[in-house]
């Protein structure tokens, strides 16, 4: 007769029989809760980078140009002395930073991004122009902008907006300007210079006061016609006398050779060089427009050109039709 072996019993395990028996349970809940552990850790390694990046800027106010351009300023706080900042495009002029104690602070930009030196500051204030949000076609110009948080918008003077692709959070006229309270994410507004109002005159009235406008001057042209053969009359008995004009005096000097100008400033570069012989060709002065055409340059690369020129006192820059003019300067003196 054979032995009996009792099952043993223990936590997790059921031995019989010399087979080796494993319990599931525990396993199976272990399984399911793991990856959704995992998943959860994923989420907010995520999830903190951009919340700081975020809540790191506390306003930011645009103004648009005239001229296209647009300026930026935006209050950040800060808590590293290094602060690496990304920019809203690459053409970036009159970079600023400063403290909250209004300290001017450096700056070096690479492309579109910028590392400050807060010197230990909690938040510090940057502006700077940029060239990159601004198109035109015809009339029209085009501002496109996808911003990280709500931020303010001023319009330039004497511009009317002709459409938009969000709704503004609030909208109000400051003189003759408009300034807008926009959300975060992508925005794009059309807008134009001055506004061209159409007549509302009834045609009737027009006939109206051509017919009394008639009545009032006829007797007066009469009377002039009149006046004008007597004086023709005394004139051709008295002797005549011969006035001689003289020739009007050249409201602008001419503008420098482009030699004299390469001489001046001898370290000019050669791309300069062949705008300024350009321009001296023209007569001294071109729109840029007509430069990005005959050097095929994109509009921002021609506008630092043009401006790298103006800081060299070589030309100067001014509206005319609602486009800049570059004009070669008459007065460019020598570096010292």
């Amino acid at each position: 007769m054979k032995p009996v072996i009792a099952p043993i019993h223990r936590k997790g395990f059921l031995q019989e029989d010399g087979i080796l028996f494993v319990r599931t349970d525990g396993i199976l809940e272990t399984m399911i809760k793991a990856p959704l552990i995992l998943a959860g850790l994923i989420v907010i390694t995520l999830t903190i980078p951009i919340q700081t990046s975020f809540s790191s800027t506390r306003t930011l106010e645009l103004i648009i140009q005239s001229d296209g351009s647009t300026h930026i300023s935006s209050h950040i706080d800060v808590d590293s002395s290094n602060f690496e900042l990304s920019l809203f495009g690459s053409s970036i002029d009159n970079f600023i930073a400063i403290d909250e104690n209004g300290s001017s602070l450096s700056g070096d930009i690479i492309d579109d991004k910028v590392i400050v030196d807060t010197l230990g500051s909690s938040s510090i204030t940057i502006d700077y122009d940029i060239h990159d949000l601004i198109s035109k076609e015809g009339r029209v110009w085009t501002f496109s902008f996808d911003s990280p948080l709500n931020y303010s918008l001023l319009m330039p003077e004497n511009s009317v907006i002709v459409g938009m692709s969000v709704l503004p959070n609030n909208m109000k006229q400051i003189d003759e300007q408009i300034k807008l309270e926009l959300f975060s994410g992508p925005a794009q507004i059309d807008y134009i210079f001055g506004i061209i109002s159409e007549p509302t005159t009834n045609p009737l009235e027009y006939t109206l006061d051509f017919m009394t406008a008639g009545l009032i001057i006829g007797p007066i042209i009469t009377v002039s016609i009149v006046a004008a053969v007597l004086i023709k009359r005394k004139q051709s008995k008295s002797p005549q006398i011969h006035v001689v004009e003289l020739p009007e005096k050249q409201s602008e000097s001419k503008s420098l050779d482009p030699e004299t100008i390469f001489s001046l400033r001898s370290d000019l570069r050669e791309d300069d060089k062949e705008i300024v012989r350009f321009i001296s060709e023209n007569g001294g002065k071109v729109f840029e427009s007509d430069l990005r055409k005959k050097f095929l340059q994109p509009r921002t690369t021609m506008w630092r050109a043009v401006k790298r020129l103006e800081r060299l006192d070589i030309v100067e820059i001014y509206k005319k039709d609602l486009q800049n003019m570059v004009k070669l300067r008459n007065d460019l003196e020598e570096e010292n």
